[in-house]
């Protein structure tokens, strides 16, 4: 794994402070997959090893204050990569007696690695598995990634912040769709975005945890142009116009209903 795009006024990035963290256990990264572990019995462990093993204890490090903790453990997600160990601690942490965790640390650390040009599959997994899929996180953590700038989602946006919305909106299907759907809408009018919003309402759709409004959705499909996969366009079309409006439902979501499994 490359070092991260997560750096402290002094320079040092947070997977930097993760590998010394790292090292201080005597586990030193040899390869890309690969670890040394120079404690007894010395031993070459794989990248899976470490998460398993250290990956989910930075939160429990009283050398360090809280931002230090939050910073290695955002750095070692630079440095692993996704695992649910490793990316559930922050989650943990910021509903636990150590949250809230710092907010401009925090989110500022997502938004960073979302707009960084590396794919960093261990944010974006983390947006749909521990926060997103979480009912009291999944607003909260929505507006911080990218619902609090949908005003700037406009036609020649920067690229880094179509790169962040891009890859929120494709893994925001369990986002209840009373806290997206202004910022689909806002996506919409971007060209760019289109496949990306497709992909946000066919997720919606179709996810275990997903939440679309039929109406709702079928509109921002017609703004959709071109296209994108005009196959599965239909498709979703057809399954939205057959979904029944069900009553009683939460409040900010009215007319949302739950997918059926299966992600898109």
């Amino acid at each position: 794994m490359t070092d991260s795009p997560g750096h402290a006024p002094d320079g040092v990035s947070d997977a930097e402070l993760a590998r010394r963290w790292l090292a201080e256990d005597g586990v030193t990264q040899t390869g890309p997959d690969t670890w040394y572990d120079a404690e007894p019995p010395a031993r070459v462990l794989t990248t899976r090893d470490v998460c398993d093993h250290l990956g989910c204890l930075a939160f429990t490090d009283d050398s360090l204050d809280v931002p230090g903790r939050l910073r290695v453990a955002l750095g070692l997600m630079d440095l692993l990569g996704w695992h649910p160990l490793v990316t559930h601690q922050i989650h943990s942490a910021h509903l636990g007696p150590q949250g809230p965790l710092p907010a401009e640390l925090l989110w500022g650390g997502y938004r960073r690695r979302l707009e960084s040009e590396r794919e960093h599959e261990a944010i974006t997994c983390s947006l749909w598995f521990d926060w997103f899929e979480y009912a009291p996180t999944a607003a909260e953590a929505f507006a911080e990634v990218l619902g609090d700038d949908r005003e700037r989602l406009l036609p020649g946006a920067p690229e880094p912040l179509l790169r962040r919305a891009r890859r929120v909106l494709e893994h925001s299907g369990p986002v209840p769709w009373g806290d997206k759907a202004a910022t689909l809408r806002a996506a919409a009018r971007v060209p760019a975005l289109h496949h990306a919003v497709f992909r946000a309402v066919l997720r919606g759709h179709h996810d275990s945890y997903g939440s679309v409004d039929p109406a709702q959705g079928l509109d921002l499909l017609d703004r959709l142009a071109p296209a994108p996969t005009t196959e599965r366009l239909q498709a979703l079309r057809d399954a939205l116009a057959a979904v029944s409006r069900p009553e009683g439902v939460g409040p900010g979501s009215a007319g949302a209903v739950r997918g059926g499994g299966g992600g898109g």
